[in-house]
């Protein structure tokens, strides 16, 4: 498996001889020039998971991918004349020989002002290679066994003593750090560290992986 984090929540999984795509938001670049994608998920439909125009881009530009998102962003999406599969929890579905397995159903609680919207996370499984998990923005789902956990590091919906909880409840193999833009380096090296110390995951490995940058697992 091949994650390349492409700024903040956005992930290009290659996995399988396939290429996923998940939460091209607006915080993220390198996403809008991709070709050959299989599949383009987004998990909820906040700006920083799901930019509405760069990503109606991509998807033009991807006529093989299949488009997967939650039922709002699909919504969303079937009013701009363009098709998505709306993902729910327990309805599994298959890009190639990867497994795609929706998990969870709502974002984490912000505040009284801002509606709570749909969030469905991502676990992605096949044969002979690592599982990697997406959560989206929450941290209430039940994904399973997991090799590989993208992370959400900071957030206004979160605090410190939650990600390390999220973190020592799946208990991955590795965490990649993501949803890290409103965080400075030092910042995102702090948090890091917090979940390595604290934890409490025997043999875990932290892979932070800069904008832009690809990590084989």
């Amino acid at each position: 498996m091949r994650v390349t984090h492409l700024g903040h929540a956005c992930l290009l999984v290659e996995l399988a001889n396939r290429r996923l795509l998940i939460d091209p938001g607006n915080f993220s670049a390198g996403f809008e020039d991709l070709t050959d994608l299989d599949a383009i998920l987004v998990t909820h439909n906040h700006p920083d998971h799901f930019d509405p125009e760069p990503a109606a881009r991509l998807i033009r530009a991807n006529p093989r991918a299949s488009v997967h998102t939650d039922p709002l962003t699909a919504e969303k999406l079937a009013a701009e004349g363009l098709r998505a599969v709306p993902t729910r929890q327990g309805e599994e579905f298959e890009i190639g020989d990867v497994t795609v397995r929706p998990v969870g159903e709502l974002h984490a609680f912000n505040h009284d002002q801002m509606p709570v919207i749909p969030n469905v996370g991502v676990v992605l499984r096949a044969d002979g290679e690592p599982t990697l998990f997406h959560p989206g923005d929450a941290y209430d789902a039940e994904p399973g066994a997991v090799d590989v956990l993208a992370h959400p590091l900071n957030a206004p919906w979160c605090a410190s003593r939650d990600s390390i909880a999220f973190v020592g409840r799946i208990a991955p193999r590795y965490v990649v750090p993501i949803h890290d833009a409103l965080l400075s380096d030092r910042g995102k090296r702090m948090y890091s560290g917090h979940i390595e110390s604290f934890a409490g995951v025997e043999g875990l490995t932290l892979r932070h992986l800069d904008d832009g940058e690809s990590g084989v697992f």
